[in-house]
């Protein structure tokens, strides 16, 4: 299976793309938890990746490109993978064809996930996670035990820096200038659910 998920940012693409890569046996390949990674790790892609993210802008090409061509040639990727976040831009989806062509293999489908842009900013701007362990909440829709505080471990609660109503405003914006012509695009190839 070789399948992306397009949609807004908090549309659910990240948690259907862990639910199908669970039952599916493929790889779930985020390129922004790939981007965040090398952020975190201070590599030179990731902080000139930083600098993008801060503002809620789309980290350029050439960076992204480099960083998901090393990820798909992985052997865990040889039977499929499932992409969320990219591509998001029409010339970025040229470019995956031209990876996956390259490596011999064929997009198999590409599912659009419609979220209207005011349940978007709630959702992502309610959303708060646990550093030390990775747990997810909402304070709305799945709010912790105590607030502020992680019930699997104990740990403070933090809400990413590009969770801020105005970043996810541009977030949105860009999504809507650059993101939204790939439904054209994947529709001419005849790959859109």
């Amino acid at each position: 299976m070789r399948l992306i998920l397009l949609g807004p940012p908090g549309s659910g693409k990240g948690t259907q793309a862990a639910q199908l890569a669970q039952t599916s046996g493929v790889p779930q390949i985020s390129t922004g938890d790939l981007l965040r990674e090398e952020r975190a790790g201070a590599t030179d892609l990731g902080k000139q990746a930083a600098a993008y993210m801060d503002r809620g802008d789309l980290v350029p090409d050439e960076l992204v490109l480099e960083i998901l061509r090393a990820r798909v040639s992985k052997p865990d990727c040889a039977e499929g993978f499932l992409l969320d976040g990219f591509p998001r831009t029409v010339p970025q989806a040229e470019a995956l064809d031209a990876i996956l062509q390259g490596l011999g293999v064929q997009l198999e489908a590409v599912v659009d996930i419609e979220v209207p842009d005011a349940e978007i900013e709630s959702r992502i701007t309610g959303r708060r996670s646990c550093p030390a362990c990775a747990a997810i909440y909402h304070v709305v829709m799945q709010p912790p035990k105590t607030a502020g505080e992680c019930d699997r471990c104990g740990g403070a609660l933090t809400q990413r820096s590009d969770d801020s109503a105005e970043t996810v405003r541009n977030r949105l914006r860009v999504y809507h200038e650059q993101t939204q012509p790939l439904i054209e695009y994947y529709r001419t190839t005849g790959c859109l659910h």
